[in-house]
């Protein structure tokens, strides 16, 4: 069983932005086409992380399966995570911070990542909740963690912020 541990190291943002413009950098030159985005609690300063950097890639539907080919040869596909039509996580466990990718269909059911950045962002009330809900579930099984984050972030979807992000 997986445990969760949150972390709010400034030097951890700071391993996560510069990781961040590196693979930003890698990953416009694999596909020049896609909008990159910084997400996860590392976009978000001063919140509680478990450590890792997220990726959100966002491709048209006509250049999804090409990017899963391209992504698929550089990084490690997530097995434990779903995949759709719309969506496929990869992730490299050798980086520091550890590095997560999230490929979405614009415009697709799993294109939210970068909207739940920026509600986290705009809403200091929603961002507190958030860590709060970490704190309570730190040293807990990963599992109850992301249920409980699953079922935070189905609510969050309801906000107006959010409705409000295009």
């Amino acid at each position: 069983m997986q445990i969760v541990q949150f972390y709010n190291d400034p030097v951890m943002f700071t391993k996560a932005e510069n990781l961040y413009a590196t693979q930003n950098k890698r990953l416009k030159q694999l596909l020049p086409d896609a909008d990159i985005q910084h997400v996860g609690s590392t976009a978000i300063p001063g919140s509680l992380t478990k450590g890792d950097l997220d990726i959100q890639v966002r491709v048209t539907m006509e250049q999804f399966e090409q990017a899963v080919q391209l992504l698929s040869a550089q990084y490690v596909i997530n097995e434990g995570s779903s995949q759709s039509e719309f969506f496929r996580a990869f992730k490299d466990d050798t980086t520091d911070p550890p590095l997560g990718i999230q490929l979405t269909v614009m415009g697709s059911e799993a294109d939210f990542f970068y909207k739940f950045r920026e509600v986290l962002l705009m809403n200091e009330t929603y961002k507190t909740k958030y860590d709060e809900l970490k704190t309570k579930y730190e040293g807990h099984s990963m599992e109850r963690y992301r249920d409980a984050k699953n079922d935070f972030f189905e609510w969050l979807m309801q906000t107006p912020e959010y409705n409000s992000i295009i």
